[in-house]
């Protein structure tokens, strides 16, 4: 507990963490024929975590190990799911060699653009590195020597799917394998960002150079509805990422970004909050009532939009002000300036789309 009695947010671990350590559990399970409780795992970032294994046995001609994802404060669709490992020993590989599979709920790449290519199981680069040092370890602490064969299985990995981005990326089947630090910091928003990182790859390795970049699955509704030929790939869901999202897209070519937000996005992005998030951005009305001024508004408009608590108490305000569009058009503007600005040196052309909560668009 600190001291303004908040409770601190507990950290968590990684599937990658989850797998590599049931791996781990599976492997010594095959030296000592003894269910352990708990393993040491290498994290990717440099470290090392015990992690809690649930249970342990032999199963066939190896051993399979489960251990629970504890996404710790962190929320995540996989938190509290069961990761698998089955482990056997296999002859003729060299000793501490690892050959990786993914099993049941992992899900399979089909397009290009992902760290892993297409037709291999979507386990990424650093918990595939992460999983086969800790299974190697176990290997060699034991004296078995030689290497194994390792399945990644995720029970519940096709239903938790469907909770992701991950058919969008050419993903299916399950759940991708994830994790470049190992350690999951409560609202980090790492894994969002990486699935972002993600989803504009797989964008421009499909040859897309225009992206439409949304607040979430209700402006990407509006957004394919008012323009029904967008490409399905040429739409990344960038929640509230501001700073982040633009940069990204920026980074990978992108010679123009579309913006697809609701008002209230549009005004935060028009202040240059690099996080739209309602915990993260206050508004600033007597900065927006400032612009109402410039745009046209009238006087009386402008001394209430000062005192407005939320931006929908704005927009229903000045509906009736035939100088709302030309106040949607200066939002736009700066919204636009700000994402220049996140973009850097490489910044594209960026355009926005406006929508109301009630289906509407304004701009």
């Amino acid at each position: 507990m600190s001291a303004d009695g908040v409770r601190p947010l507990r950290e968590g671990f990684t599937t990658g963490t989850a797998a590599a350590a049931a791996a781990k559990a599976a492997a010594l399970f095959l030296a000592t024929w003894s269910a352990p409780g708990s393993v040491d795992v290498p994290l990717p970032g440099g470290g090392r975590l015990t992690v809690p294994v649930a249970r342990c046995g032999a199963e066939g001609s190896g051993a399979r190990a489960v251990v629970i994802k504890d996404a710790g404060d962190d929320p995540d669709v996989t938190d509290g799911a069961e990761i698998h490992a089955f482990v056997e020993q296999k002859s003729g590989l060299r000793d501490g060699e690892i050959i990786l599979e993914g099993g049941k709920g992992i899900g399979r790449v089909t397009l290009p653009g992902l760290p892993v290519p297409p037709g291999q199981p979507a386990i990424n680069p650093t918990p595939r590195e992460q999983i086969a040092r800790a299974v190697a370890e176990a290997l060699e602490d034991s004296g078995l020597g030689a290497g194994a064969r390792v399945v990644i299985e995720v029970p519940a990995g096709e239903k938790l799917a469907k909770k992701t981005m991950n058919a969008r990326l050419g993903i299916l089947g399950g759940i991708s394998i994830l994790g470049t630090a190992g350690i999951v910091r409560p609202y980090s928003h790492d894994s969002w960002l990486a699935s972002i990182a993600e989803a504009l790859d797989v964008a421009r390795a499909a040859g897309l150079a225009e992206i439409v970049l949304t607040t979430g699955r209700r402006s990407e509704r509006q957004w394919r509805e008012a323009a029904p030929g967008t490409p399905e790939l040429g739409v990344v869901q960038a929640a509230d990422f501001f700073a982040e999202a633009t940069r990204l897209a920026a980074e990978k070519g992108f010679a123009r970004i579309t913006w697809a937000v609701f008002f209230g996005k549009l005004v935060k992005q028009a202040l240059g909050l690099p996080n739209t998030h309602a915990h993260e951005a206050d508004l600033d009305f007597g900065r927006v009532a400032g612009w109402c001024a410039e745009a046209g508004i009238a006087p009386k408009g402008v001394e209430r939009a000062a005192r407005v608590n939320t931006a929908r108490e704005l927009l229903d305000l000045l509906r009736p002000d035939p100088a709302l569009a030309a106040l949607l058009r200066l939002l736009a503007g700066r919204a636009a300036s700000a994402a220049r600005g996140f973009a850097g040196a490489r910044a594209p052309d960026i355009a926005y789309a406006v929508f109301d909560l009630e289906g509407g668009r304004l701009l």
